[in-house]
């Protein structure tokens, strides 16, 4: 169980935070018809991306501390 968050959700999580947020950037950066459609969208997606892997950090910490593998 352990494993699994720690080398495959955790790094996964972590990655779409970060694509959503260079995503997002670009987007207000761009301006115009697309930013307008988009940015507000792609921000909504990194806070819910952000939230799973703090989630996941947390969880994996917990689990640790109990004596996990």
């Amino acid at each position: 169980m352990l494993t699994a968050l720690q080398y495959f959700l955790i790094p996964i999580a972590i990655l779409a935070t970060t694509v959503f947020l260079g995503l997002g950037i670009y987007s207000l950066a761009r301006g115009g018809e697309f930013a307008a459609k988009n940015s507000n969208k792609l921000m909504r997606y990194r806070v819910a991306a952000q939230a799973v892997a703090v989630a996941l950090l947390v969880i994996f910490s917990l689990l640790l501390s109990r004596g996990g593998n």
